[in-house]
């Protein structure tokens, strides 16, 4: 078994085992209801399907923490069913297989800084910084007028993510983008 915590010590970020599985929590509320026991409710994802899920927990509960780690990591290739990242406490290479990576890898870049997570000591997925800065690889030409009324294109970047930008983005640019959702931030030169 797992540590035990006092659900009132519940913190944000903290890893926590949920029917033998590793959740994250990403909100939570102490609740006092006016009749009845005071509960916890916590909002949680679910770090090997990215699921978030409502929990409730009496205010007496326990909870067991998840034998969760997190490595900082530098990105380094692929081989096309794993990504490969070099630990930059250990220097160790950690493998990661493709499947866990499907959303992340649009935006891995060679020497990106990433977080591992692992879990029993297994690598299961990773977290890209929140804003990436990468070059646009392909995008229409803007034509006269475009970008006078807004509205945007898609541009293809240096890592294979397609995403919408402003007109006056062009080829050559690199752009900022969100990793969390995809979308276009500024242009940064």
């Amino acid at each position: 078994m797992g540590v035990k915590i006092d659900i009132n010590s519940i913190q944000r970020d903290m890893f926590i085992e949920h029917n033998g599985q590793p959740y994250r929590v990403l909100d939570y509320e102490h609740v006092k209801p006016g009749k009845g026991q005071a509960f916890v409710r916590i909002k949680a994802k679910n770090m090997q399907t990215g699921n978030v899920i409502e929990l409730t927990y009496k205010s007496s509960d326990a909870i067991e923490l998840a034998d969760f780690e997190q490595v900082f990591a530098e990105y380094s290739y692929t081989d096309g069913d794993s990504y490969y990242f070099v630990s930059q406490t250990t220097y160790e290479m950690i493998q990661v297989p493709a499947d866990r990576l499907v959303e992340e890898s649009k935006f891995l870049k060679e020497g990106m800084q990433v977080v591992v997570f692992f879990y029993k000591g297994q690598p299961i997925g990773i977290e890209l910084p929140r804003h990436v800065e990468l070059k646009v690889v392909e995008t229409e030409p803007a034509f006269k007028g475009d970008t006078a009324a807004g509205g945007s294109k898609p541009a293809k970047l240096e890592t294979g993510a397609v995403v919408q930008v402003p007109f006056f983005v062009n080829e050559g640019d690199i752009i900022k983008v969100d990793t969390r959702t995809g979308t276009y931030i500024e242009r940064v030169r």
